[in-house]
């Protein structure tokens, strides 16, 4: 069964390039949400979502099946645990 993957990056971000790049590789689908590039009420909108699965704001964030599974940062280990289920 596919995960449905939700993936708040900043388009500037090294790391969120990184997750993207091992997204890819896998053939993961996601959906992707540069917070930097989105206009004032879309960023709200991201900001509200991040805050209700995340104690703070870092990025790459990933919320997996609508936060069964939450992961900040780069933790390519963490993405193939969560992602294998």
């Amino acid at each position: 069964m596919a995960r449905k993957v939700e993936f708040f990056g900043l388009s500037t971000c090294g790391w969120c390039q990184k997750t993207k790049n091992w997204l890819d590789e896998r053939g993961v689908a996601y959906d992707l949400t540069y917070v930097d590039r989105c206009s004032d009420n879309e960023r709200t909108a991201a900001q509200d979502r991040m805050k209700k699965f995340a104690e703070r704001a870092a990025f790459p964030l990933l919320i997996i099946d609508d936060g069964a599974v939450v992961i900040q940062g780069f933790h390519p280990e963490q993405f193939e645990e969560a992602l294998k289920k």
